[in-house]
């Protein structure tokens, strides 16, 4: 489970637009695959993702139907390698607040997308009602990690890290993402257990079959970030 791949999670059912589409082509593919955004390509070369908001500001300018090559796409630099981990994947989605990732091969061409549904389904979430896994995405200054005193923490509210990944934040070379799996979607008192000793959590997920008021109302979001 931990060596999946980014070009293992591709999903044929989510496709690409063309700089040479029209907006009005992009609008009602946005509506049709029920997702918020689309990978647009240039040949085979990505330069980013059409929005909602992208396309609502065209409808702003009142202007004639646009070609998708002569909007300023945004996330043109958010997209990870064919071989990269999946964890890469839930990170940038985290941080872009995204429901799709671009995946590129060595020649950064274009490969297709992972969802983070897809990302989830390689961590082995599964539904709410039986749900035993938790993931948690803490943010920290680099000389302030260490997985084993981490690891303490979890396990002095009776549960255990699965699995973690490090990552460097791409806006601050001095702070990482640890992203941990946990045996048990129960995460209040972990999170809270982090947050005293000044880790910041920068996304959660979970699950569980008997969950308090708090946890279901973020179990909830995660969904509607879902678009499930």
């Amino acid at each position: 489970m931990n060596s999946i791949l980014a070009e293992e999670l591709l999903n044929p059912l989510v496709p690409p637009l063309k700089v040479t589409d029209t907006t009005e082509k992009a609008a009602r593919w946005l509506e049709e695959f029920h997702v918020g955004q689309l990978p647009v390509l240039d040949d085979r070369l990505y330069r980013g993702l059409v929005t909602e908001s992208d396309l609502l500001d065209q409808d702003h300018d009142g202007s004639e139907e646009r070609l998708l090559g002569s909007l300023q796409l945004q996330y043109a630099d958010v997209h990870v390698q064919h071989d990269q981990h999946f964890y890469n994947i839930i990170e940038l989605a985290v941080q872009n607040n995204i429901q799709l990732v671009p995946v590129l091969d060595d020649q950064r061409e274009y490969l297709g997308v992972v969802t983070v549904s897809d990302t989830l389904a390689a961590f082995g979430k599964v539904p709410a009602s039986s749900g035993q896994l938790g993931i948690l995405v803490l943010s920290m200054e680099e000389r302030d990690y260490s997985l084993t005193q981490i690891s303490r923490y979890v396990e002095e509210n009776d549960a255990k890290i699965l699995s973690a990944h490090v990552a460097q934040d791409e806006h601050d070379p001095y702070r990482i993402r640890l992203t941990l799996k946990l045996n048990t979607p129960n995460l209040a008192r972990i999170i809270a257990t982090l947050e005293r000793f000044n880790y910041s959590i920068m996304a959660q997920f979970s699950g569980a079959g008997e969950p308090d008021e708090d946890e279901q109302q973020r179990y909830d979001a995660l969904l509607r970030y879902l678009n499930v």
